[in-house]
Order: structure tokens, then C-alpha cells, then sequence
């Protein structure tokens, strides 16, 4: 189900999850023409930045930015990906990826206690910060079979990384995972949640009950083949 949103509650969702994202990956952040920009220090140290549905003059901006530095990303959350696709190339600047997309689910009435993990080959490990968390499932000699992170940003639990390792696959880990994440904060008085998910991701969060927000277009420099997905 895709949300109808305003582009005002559509920008405020993105500053939230680029909040709670960057707090959990330890990202510094800063602002960039009035967007929001965050240093990927665990990987290029460069900046990916961030806007929703910006104007051509504001996308302008934002291409400038990002072609400055081979490595820069820029980040459009957009349901009019042609639109975009057009000003990339008349700016110079390629597509780095078109398939994920910024999801929302409402907490209430929902099951925030720890899930009971009913597998005597795995163990449930979590640790909390401040105001977030991670939890890993593994086996009792140490082999990571799931993980993830979590970070309450302004009453949004924000979901990062969440992983089931290929040989733990359709034992029903992802689900646990991110309900155990949900527990970890829940003392926090997050209601909702919000994440970006890649297509596969997008399945599973679907059955958990998430609702779509919007799409996620990634751009680059042309001199750049590669970069990184934003829910790696």
C-alpha cells in the first residue's frame, strides 16, 4: 500500500530517518543548501545528501554539490523518478539506484515485548545505547545468522541493517529480528517506524504490515561505477 503524503510530512519523514540512519551508523551529518548530508565514514568518508522532490533550482544545487567529489551520492526521495532522471542527465550525473523505498508502520496495537527466539541452535544477544540498539542472532561457537540496528529519532524508531545470513534463510529471523529491535526501544515511546528497504527487504516489511512512503532514486557521478545501497 502506498501512503498518499504531502511533500512537507514527506520531508520531515526523510530529515527523521537521515537522523535516526546516521545516529546508528555513527555518521557525522551536516547541512547542505538546507538539505541534510551525511559522511560516510565507514566507507568513502564522502557525502551522500539528501532531499524530497527538491525544485530544479534546489536539485541544481544539490547536483553541484554532489558533482564536486567522484564519490558524492545524491539521495531523492520521489515517486516521479523520470522527472529526476531527466535533470541527472541534463546535470551531468548517473543512476546509482532505483528500487528502494522509504516505508512506515504504526505501532499501535502492535506487540513490543521480546519475541521468544524458539531455536536451541541460536542465541539472542542485544545492546542498547542511548537511544538505540543492535541485536544479533548467532550460534552458541559464535556464526552470525541475523542482525540489525535501531535508533529513536524525534518518536520514529528507525530500522538499519537488517540481515539474515544466507545459510539461516527461511527460518523466520528477519520477523524476529526486527520485533526484537521494536523491544529494545519500546521504553523510548517510539509509535512508528520507518526504514528503507531494499527490493527484497521491501517483501518481508510488506508482510510485517509496513506501508510504502515513497521511492528512493540514488545518483552519482558518472566517474563513479559503484556505490553503496542505503540499507547495506
Amino acid at each position: 500500500m502506498v501512503m498518499a503524503m504531502a511533500e512537507a510530512e514527506l520531508k520531515e519523514l526523510l530529515a527523521i530517518w537521515v537522523e535516526g540512519w546516521a545516529s546508528s551508523r555513527h555518521y557525522p551529518t551536516q547541512r547542505v543548501g538546507g538539505f541534510s548530508a551525511a559522511q560516510l565514514t565507514d566507507r568513502t568518508s564522502e557525502w551522500v545528501a539528501f532531499a524530497a522532490d527538491p525544485s530544479d533550482d534546489e536539485f541544481a544545487r544539490l547536483a553541484e554539490f554532489t558533482a564536486a567529489s567522484q564519490e558524492r551520492i545524491l539521495t531523492i526521495l520521489t515517486d516521479d523518478h523520470l522527472r529526476f532522471r531527466t535533470l541527472a542527465e541534463r546535470h551531468g550525473l548517473g543512476v546509482l539506484g532505483a528500487d528502494q523505498e522509504l516505508m512506515v508502520m504504526d505501532f499501535e496495537g502492535k506487540d513490543v515485548e521480546e519475541p521468544w527466539l524458539n531455536d536451541d541452535e541460536l542465541k539472542l544477544k542485544t545492546n542498547i545505547e542511548e537511544r538505540s540498539a543492535t541485536v544479533t542472532v548467532a550460534t552458541e561457537d559464535g556464526e552470525l545468522a541475523a542482525s540489525g540496528h535501531v535508533a529513536v529519532a524525534d518518536g520514529y524508531a528507525v530500522f538499519d541493517r537488517i540481515v539474515t545470513e544466507p545459510n539461516f534463510r527461511r527460518r523466520g529471523l528477519g520477523s524476529f529480528i526486527m520485533r526484537a529491535l521494536t523491544a529494545a526501544v519500546s521504553e523510548h515511546g517510539a509509535d512508528q517506524g520507518l526504514l528503507i528497504a531494499s527490493i527484497d527487504g521491501q517483501h518481508l516489511y510488506h508482510h510485517l504490515g509496513w506501508s510504502d512512503v515513497s521511492g528512493v532514486l540514488m545518483l552519482k557521478n558518472p566517474a563513479n561505477p559503484d556505490g553503496p545501497s542505503l540499507s547495506d
